[in-house]
């Protein structure tokens, strides 16, 4: 007897709903099993964890906060993904992004500002986090080069030319040798929306973000052509849809947002640049991209979600004295949950007899 994958001819749709689910219900009981071991309380750790995050107005904020940049940066990765491009470089379109925008900030430190300021900054990360995606989308059209390594291997270049311009031509002088900028000036700051607390309007924008390409990929033309070249290539092609300017546009639009999630985290949360200014959004939102199934609605409830995770984890760092890379544990466990669950939506497991059946 073995034990063989066959395809299915048909997904059911209660596999579709439940497969996300049973991912998280199986990472819950991992981090079950691995804080036991760890000599903790698992109910009290799942507790500090999940849902003392969500238990004041102070941490709904800064879940909030948190799930801002996932949202955005996921549901244009969702794109890439449908359409069959790997963006695995968003981490690095996210620094671009923030790069891009801190420079106008920068640019005009000490100079009369006016309103014009934060909208041209967030419109300069945007359009630096998508020239930065466009170069993996180049090098696959042009030279058919791989975009999971290419977009991958830019994340590390923006990563270095963060650090170095923090710590060379844009250090603060006044900042006792950090590797720092200068603090934003008010009128390059994100505003918030509640006095006191640290959400901004980034959350709202990245609302609206949501409700836009969930029109665009259920109700547009665009979003069909994007189904189809990821489901069936060939039938994109007989029906005229050029694969080719689908990927720069997918990669232009992921890019985009990734920089418009830095340039907000930037201007908004951090309000400096600084190495270290994204905990790793731009890779948790491969995971919060497949959590929400590809679908913009679902990568908003599943970047809360995973959001709930980066501020548990600050919790137990002081309530357990858990170390931090417990969460990225946790994280990598969700992601291999989610595709081996969904491994049951192509395939239906089946044992057969012989060696050769």
């Amino acid at each position: 007897m073995r034990l063989v994958l066959e395809r299915r001819s048909e997904t059911p749709l209660a596999l579709r709903l439940g497969s996300p689910l049973l991912a998280v219900t199986l990472t819950l009981a991992s981090a079950f099993v691995i804080f036991a071991a760890m000599g903790q309380d698992p109910l009290n750790a799942l507790h500090v964890y999940f849902i003392a995050p969500l238990s004041d107005s102070w941490g709904l904020q800064e879940v909030a906060v948190k799930a801002t940049p996932l949202v955005l940066i996921s549901v244009g990765l969702a794109l890439c993904y449908r359409s069959n491009n790997w963006n695995i470089g968003a981490e690095g379109q996210f620094l671009v992004g923030a790069m891009a925008g801190g420079w106008l900030a920068l640019a005009t430190h000490g100079a009369p500002d006016g309103p014009w300021l934060l909208p041209a900054m967030l419109a300069c990360g945007a359009l630096g986090g998508a020239l930065f995606a466009l170069i993996p989308a180049l090098l696959k059209t042009r030279f058919g080069a791989n975009e999971i390594l290419t977009s991958l291997m830019l994340v590390y270049v923006a990563e270095l030319l963060l650090d170095w311009l923090v710590r060379g031509p844009w250090r603060d002088p006044q900042g006792f040798n950090m590797p720092v900028t200068v603090t934003f000036e008010p009128e390059a700051v994100v505003p918030l929306l509640l006095e006191g607390g640290r959400l901004n309007i980034g959350t709202p924008i990245a609302l609206l973000v949501v409700a836009l390409l969930a029109v665009l990929v259920g109700r547009t033309l665009k979003g069909f052509e994007i189904r189809l070249v990821g489901e069936a290539p060939r039938a994109a092609r007989f029906a005229g849809f050029d694969e080719k300017k689908l990927t720069w546009t997918v990669f232009a639009i992921s890019g985009a947002l990734a920089g418009l999630a830095g340039i907000l985290e930037a201007a908004g949360t951090v309000r400096m640049l600084q190495p270290g200014i994204s905990p790793g959004y731009g890779f948790t939102a491969i995971i919060v991209a497949f959590l929400g199934r590809l679908n913009p609605v679902g990568c908003l409830v599943a970047g809360v979600f995973l959001a709930v995770t980066f501020i548990g984890a600050e919790n137990a760092q002081i309530m357990l004295r858990l170390p931090l890379d417990v969460t990225r544990v946790f994280q990598g466990l969700l992601l291999f949950y989610v595709l081996a669950c969904d491994t049951l939506l192509l395939y239906r497991p089946r044992l057969v007899r012989g060696a050769h059946a």
